[in-house]
């Protein structure tokens, strides 16, 4: 059985193509990789499917943009055989070796941007962002090990001409698993 991530999601939790937050949404300098799922600061986020996790790191800080808080991913290979790479996180409750149960917490809601650093030379969609300072699991769903280092992915965004390979669209797996 698999559960929603978010412990309390909302009516239309799922952004739809070309809205902020959705799955590989045109920012003009990259490409979204996952999806945003808006939550309170320090929700707590589970595990969808049971698994392992196999990877936990940083996925944002102010040392690769000066705007970004201090974030943590955490990747795990789901008995299924897909990936899911839960970030954005403010908290991290596992470690890589752990098997997981469907529904368990792993980690908590964190928020990526800090207002006060946003500027002007900041992309026009995190200006956007500046006062609402949104905080949300960024969810991303792969066939294969994720991307996390590449010269072409940064903080759950893509700066490569091409979609990769094994990166899925999130929305219809979750909105299967909204329906249940």
């Amino acid at each position: 059985m698999r559960a929603f991530p978010l412990t309390n999601k909302t009516e239309n939790i799922l952004r739809e193509n070309g809205e902020s937050g959705s799955f590989w949404e045109d920012r003009k300098d990259r490409h979204h990789c996952g999806i945003d799922l808006y939550a309170p600061e320090g929700e707590p986020v589970i595990a969808i499917e049971d698994g392992e996790v196999i990877d936990v790191g940083v996925m944002t800080s102010p040392e690769m943009i000066s705007y970004w808080n201090v974030t943590h991913y955490i990747v795990i290979r789901n008995h299924s055989g897909l990936f899911c790479k839960y970030g954005e996180l403010g908290s991290s409750n596992v470690k890589v070796g752990d098997t997981v149960e469907s529904g368990q917490v792993i980690g908590h809601v964190g928020t990526v941007l800090n207002s006060e650093k946003i500027d002007e030379n900041a992309p026009e969609y995190i200006q956007k962002l500046k006062d609402k300072n949104p905080s949300m699991l960024h969810f991303e769903l792969w066939e294969v090990d994720p991307v996390v280092k590449s010269n072409d992915y940064l903080g759950g965004n893509w700066f490569g001409d091409k979609i990769p390979q094994t990166l899925l669209d999130p929305t219809e797996y979750l909105r299967s698993i909204e329906i249940n």
